[in-house]
């Protein structure tokens, strides 16, 4: 029986429940909204059913498994098996918590759930359609409505993600057998990620680089620690080529498949020398120019995500989008429709699910009424590759761009106790701060823990805290956390365990 149109209303109409989203709900039901929240497929979005969540819990697992297997220097010998199906049976329920609690506080702040896929009809009004046959629609109107619908990998030519070979990181998080061989197009954080996860599991990973470096707009000091490792690994890589085709190597379906890859035309890289300087040394085979045929038995294509908006018929309210499909929004989230809001993925970079929670928060306080903006200041971002890498603020070239005179502290995890004692001492904590005042603008880290480290420097960020009240903090002993200490000791000339500038 199909469901007749049904015409409803809200104050607050929210399409997507992502981490931008369910967040901006769960605000905007705190400040006593009536809000709906419509999503076409799993709540939490691609972060906790697809993307963030699952890959951490792969990443964790066979971290786990390959320490195990390697950690004769500790007098521990093991040869660890694994079981994929079982741990993606682990990963699954992991994300089916998280995504049935995300269900849970929605209901909870009395958020109105609507399962279906929304497009704008006009300004005030969209049409929800609801999936399987027979279903039907309804029509809800609204006051203002915040866009959520976040992000999807991009597709590139010959690489269908329907072909049972080719990968993108979502179909890559639900592999139940471990592949032989794998090809990996794209050396940013996603395929970086998923590279290091399938070789520690075993498999034969080939990387593909547009590029002449891994990770893209990161300095070389903290890529380099990544670089050693992923040899460390086995892991081979071919910079300044583009995947071009793929065939069965084979009689058909179901062999080994061949990638074709083809020399790049090379752009001009951001960040100048600092994303450049790489390629002179380490990355000598940036120079090859010839046609590369690499065997393998999957194709994992991560080559970026791109905005979900072009599902919203976004005309019919008046709201503009750049040729990408990024929506525009000034600092409190507003799109060029004054009730219209846009948050997450789609509105910009960086496409960060915690960049996109706050601004769900801004944007529900701003309708409530609230003095909210976005401030980007303190914005930490995290690659989850081995070691972790993590930056807050400014880099010391940003910095003197901005036109500040820096000081800069750094202090090895060689020298640090604890460090040593995980078996995990590669890379460094970097603190930059104006020189004048101490002030603490910006900071990076690559190894072990960066990603839990990094919250303090953001804080100090936050509230322009300077180098003094960071190494005057007494931090516990044994623990990664003096790293951080020791790093604005040493900005200072006073680190106790390692040399001063």
């Amino acid at each position: 029986m199909v469901v007749g149109d049904v015409t409803t209303g809200t104050d607050v109409l929210i399409i997507g429940a992502g981490p931008a989203g369910y967040v901006a709900a769960i605000r905007a039901g705190q400040l006593d909204l009536d809000v709906t929240l419509v999503e076409k497929d799993a709540y939490g979005g691609t972060c906790l059913n697809h993307g963030c969540i699952p890959s951490k819990a792969l990443i964790t697992a066979t971290d786990i498994a390959y320490e195990a297997g390697n950690a004769e220097e500790m007098g521990i010998h093991a040869n660890p098996a694994i079981d994929l199906a079982g741990m993606v049976d682990w990963k699954d329920g992991v994300v089916d918590q998280l995504t049935s609690g995300v269900e849970k506080l929605c209901k909870a702040n009395q958020v109105n759930l609507l399962e279906g896929t929304a497009t704008f009809a006009d300004e005030n009004t969209v049409r929800v359609s609801h999936s399987g046959e027979g279903q039907g629609s309804e029509t809800l109107e609204f006051e203002n409505a915040i866009i959520a619908t976040g992000s999807r990998p991009i597709e590139i030519p010959n690489f269908e993600y329907g072909d049972e070979p080719v990968l993108n990181s979502r179909q890559a998080l639900a592999l139940d057998t471990v592949p032989d061989s794998m090809v990996v197009v794209g050396g940013g954080y996603i395929g970086m990620e998923l590279a290091s996860v399938y070789a520690k599991m075993g498999t034969e990973v080939t990387v593909i680089e547009m590029l002449d470096s891994i990770l893209p707009g990161y300095d070389d000091d903290l890529k380099r620690p990544v670089k050693q490792r992923a040899n460390d690994l086995g892991i081979e890589f071919h910079f300044g080529y583009t995947a071009s085709e793929w065939q069965y190597a084979g009689e058909g379906d179901g062999d080994s498949i061949q990638v074709i890859a083809e020399p790049a035309e090379q752009p001009e890289a951001d960040g100048g020398s600092e994303v450049q300087g790489e390629a002179a040394g380490d990355q000598a085979d940036a120079a090859e120019s010839e046609t590369l045929e690499l065997d393998a038995e999957k194709v994992l294509v991560a080559v970026g995500r791109e905005p979900v908006s072009d599902t919203l018929d976004l005309d019919q309210a008046g709201v503009d989008a750049d040729d990408r499909g990024f929506i525009d929004t000034d600092s409190r989230a507003r799109t060029n429709a004054d009730h219209i809001f846009a948050v997450g993925d789609v509105a910009g970079e960086p496409m960060l699910a915690h960049k996109g929670s706050m601004e769900g928060q801004v944007a529900a306080e701003v309708i409530a009424g609230k003095p909210a903006a976005i401030d980007y200041q303190a914005m930490p971002a995290v690659v989850f590759t081995d070691p972790e890498i993590a930056t807050v603020g400014m880099t010391e070239s940003e910095a003197e761009e901005a036109g500040f005179e820096t000081v800069v502290g750094k202090f090895p995890f060689q020298a640090s106790g604890r460090a040593l004692t995980t078996g995990d001492s590669s890379g460094f904590v970097k603190i930059v701060a104006d020189d004048e005042d101490g002030y603490v603008l910006g900071a990076s880290i690559v190894g072990p823990e960066a990603s839990e480290l990094i919250g303090e420097l953001g804080l100090a960020v936050e509230l322009g805290a300077t180098l003094e009240d960071v190494a005057s903090t007494v931090h516990a002993h044994p623990t990664l956390s003096e790293s951080v200490m020791e790093a604005a000791e040493n900005a200072l000339g006073h680190a106790i365990h390692t040399l001063n500038r």
